[in-house]
């Protein structure tokens, strides 16, 4: 039987989001102990919390929006890697893991999913990410889906170049994943975003579902 592995980050009060987020906040207008019918909440919060998925409009003006993203691209065989020393993430790194071709749908478990196991609640700069080489080889290797386990798959000193060079070529971007518990090697992935009209990014559920032995891929 296949094993579900839940790779989203629970969205809570208190967690890190990028440094000029307004957040996440869920507050209940309606209560029952409080003489209500039923128990209701407001949802207010940035589409780029926790894990969420970035669509072409996030930093080109007249891409696509999540709404518009192919379903297809989302729903299917993926490959974790772990590079857990790394700094940052190049074309070097990408070479070395000598994936095999055919490969659509890449998933990188670096340091950061520490950081949310850690408990940690404070945003930081130093997580790792892509530069735009290692973007532009993604690209060549028509990889379809490329995900990072903190919230943004670009460094935060960096130019939005690796965010382009991949929202450009219709690369889905997938952002704020916990990978910690996660062997690397190959998966089945099922992540869909909220279906919010005219969105450039929305809050997702990710989970792999292992079909095969974790280590069946060598180097990952």
């Amino acid at each position: 039987m296949a094993t579900i592995i839940d790779i989203s980050v629970p969205l809570r009060a208190g967690m890190p989001v990028w440094p000029d987020s307004p957040g996440y906040h869920l507050t209940q207008f309606q209560s029952m102990e409080a003489g209500d019918a039923w128990n209701n909440s407001r949802l207010d919060s940035d589409v780029h919390v926790g894990t969420h998925i970035d669509a072409p409009r996030h930093f080109l003006p007249k891409g696509s929006t999540i709404d518009a993203l192919p379903l297809e691209v989302l729903i299917g065989p993926a490959v974790v890697v772990s590079l857990p020393e790394v700094e940052a993430i190049t074309r070097a790194d990408l070479e070395r893991l000598n994936l095999p071709r055919g490969v659509q749908r890449l998933l990188f478990r670096t340091r950061n999913s520490r950081l949310w196991t850690s408990g940690e609640t404070k945003f930081r700069k130093d997580f790792v990410a892509l530069t735009a080489d290692a973007a532009a080889w993604i690209v060549d290797r028509q990889i379809r889906l490329v995900g990072i386990d903190y919230l943004s798959i670009q460094r935060f000193d960096d130019s939005p170049e690796t965010h382009r060079i991949l929202l450009e070529n219709a690369v889905v971007i997938l952002e704020g994943l916990n990978l910690s518990r996660v062997e690397p090697g190959p998966y089945e992935l099922i992540c869909l975003p909220l279906n919010l009209v005219g969105a450039e990014g929305a809050p997702a559920r990710a989970v792999l579902r292992s079909q095969a032995k974790p280590n069946e891929l060598e180097n990952m």
